[in-house]
């Protein structure tokens, strides 16, 4: 058995003791098993998997202890990745992680019980709770408490989605454009996972060395169930765990300043639906949000695709919230910057915080939590008859049920156990999802690894895996 300690810093160099018993694996705390997973999650930065299951069996004799003591909090580590150990000492960038994961971890408890405490006195003296702006309220003291939020800064970050199971074309030209984006010293923050994830970090931090600059943000924002199925790429330099999947996508908007999406699957799919309802509720449409979708030309089927599955869902008039540039990482660069000026004016003139946009509206039905199940997945209202951010908060959910059915681990296993997630909707909107997937499935955009993929949804129209379909 091999033992290492780590003595963490700052303000987790010291908990409660109600603190430290909810993750001690001696005292058997409630939240162990999250907090051991995302420890386990962050050792293994920079090994590329997309499979919780996989990694939780890989490292069953792993184990975390939180021991308080004379000198503050101990952090004992029981059988951790070899990979994580350089000489016997755990790498000091991973030693950092483990401190966000234990920051966030006991913060994702205090938030949990403040919500329900706050909800719980309003409704003892009889007051209505307006839950958006608690949960919004609370994603901010989560960001501050990461120290994420700088207030002397002005717009500047640049979110950056895409996909784990890319080509190596698609990674270099993720990185050129970082590269653009360093030379301009705009910082990055992504999933912090793999892949599109992990080049335009690399690039950004190449591109701010050639100008000399002293700090580049590398920030990735994740959360349990993701952070368990992706573990953070080796440039991450910031960490932040949020409770979950809304509390993060909403994480991402309001704490940065313009989206890039690269190539991805499913996911990416998810993140781009999410920003779209926010972009298509009338509240927003005077708050800058520049979103620009990019890829090198062997991405452009992709693009292709996804930008013919908004239009023919939602009508053309919705290609008017994105632009698309192929292959052109320097044109990429200047309209970040041209969208970071915008937003700079645009928060100036309205005195909202350059480090956390208030002024978003973001609707209830896209920051309450989606469960995933079977029932949950063929309640989803698929169909036209409603207004289009909500349409676009329903596919939003649909396809995170997909991702939850590919790589989490208790989506996973809901499918194993009961067969694949059935969805339902208007056969146009059905076409359409169908369509899309599949060119996900043929593109090779679902999995990181190469076992054979078998679908873990199918649509009420067919109830059989659309990728077992011949494809004409």
């Amino acid at each position: 058995m091999s033992v290492k300690a780590v003595w963490p810093q700052g303000n987790m160099a010291l908990l409660t003791q109600l603190e430290a018993d909810s993750i001690s694996h001696t005292s058997k705390g409630e939240l162990y098993d999250l907090y051991r997973n995302c420890s386990l999650a962050v050792l293994n930065s920079g090994n590329l998997t997309d499979n919780s299951q996989e990694l939780l069996e890989n490292y069953q004799n792993f184990e975390i202890d939180v021991v308080r003591n004379e000198r503050g909090l101990k952090i004992e580590l029981i059988n951790p990745p070899s990979t994580s150990l350089v000489d016997g000492e755990i790498i000091a960038s991973l030693q950092r992680h483990l401190y966000s994961v234990l920051r966030d971890i006991v913060q994702i408890s205090i938030y949990q019980d403040g919500m329900h405490q706050l909800i719980d006195n309003a409704a003892a003296h009889g007051q209505e709770v307006n839950r958006q702006e608690l949960i919004t309220n609370g994603i901010f003291h989560i960001l501050r408490n990461a120290g994420v939020l700088h207030s002397n800064a002005e717009p500047n970050i640049a979110v950056c989605w895409g996909g784990h199971s890319i080509s190596k074309e698609e990674y270099d030209y993720a990185y050129k454009v970082g590269v653009e984006l360093g030379l301009r010293k705009v910082d990055i923050c992504t999933g912090c996972g793999p892949g599109i994830m992990e080049a335009p970090m690399k690039g950004s931090l190449m591109g701010h060395v050639l100008q000399d600059a002293k700090e580049c943000r590398r920030i990735g924002l994740t959360e349990p169930s993701i952070i368990a199925a992706e573990p953070p790429n080796s440039m991450v330099s910031e960490l932040v765990i949020l409770p979950d999947i809304e509390k993060r996508l909403e994480a991402f908007v309001r704490l940065g300043h313009v989206l890039i999406v690269f190539p991805g699957g499913p996911g990416t799919a998810e993140e781009l639906l999410y920003i779209l309802g926010i972009k298509l509720c009338t509240e927003n449409r005077y708050n800058p949000m520049p979103l620009i979708l990019t890829g090198n030309h062997k991405s452009e089927p992709y693009f292709e695709a996804l930008d013919n599955f908004l239009k023919h869902t939602f009508g053309s008039e919705i290609s008017r919230f994105y632009s698309i540039v192929i292959d052109d990482p320097a044109r990429v660069a200047v309209l970040v910057k041209e969208g970071l000026e915008n937003c700079h004016e645009h928060r100036t003139l309205i005195h909202d915080s350059y480090c956390f946009n208030w002024s978003l509206c973001i609707p209830q039905e896209l920051q309450t939590p989606f469960e995933v199940n079977h029932a949950s997945m063929a309640a989803l209202d698929l169909h036209q008859d409603q207004e289009p951010w909500k349409l676009a908060a329903n596919l939003r959910r649909a396809f995170s049920g997909i991702v939850t059915g590919n790589v989490k681990e208790h989506g996973i296993k809901l499918v194993q156990e009961h067969g694949p997630f059935v969805l339902d909707g208007d056969p146009d909107i059905i076409a359409n999802m169908d369509q899309l997937l599949r060119d996900f499935i043929k593109q090779g955009r679902i999995l990181l690894s190469k076992r054979k993929y078998k679908p873990c949804y199918v649509f009420a129209q067919d109830q059989k895996p659309q990728a077992e379909k011949d494809p004409d």
